[in-house]
């Protein structure tokens, strides 16, 4: 599997190259989707990082 189907943090925020505050900012605000995986562990659907790119899109467009 070359692409995971779920990022780290850092993963993501290099995909929109954002700092980790802007992340966790839009985690919290409810406009980016993630899931945390056993206690500690926050990762981020690649799906979730499409969909929030596409909105963007669209409110741009």
């Amino acid at each position: 599997m070359s692409n995971p189907a779920l990022l780290t943090v850092p993963q993501a925020m290099t995909v929109l190259q954002v700092s980790r505050w802007t992340l966790y900012q839009l985690i919290r605000s409810g406009e980016l989707d993630s899931i945390v995986v056993g206690v500690r562990c926050r990762r981020i659907p690649e799906t979730a990082l499409n969909d929030y790119v596409n909105r963007l899109c669209g409110k741009a467009a």
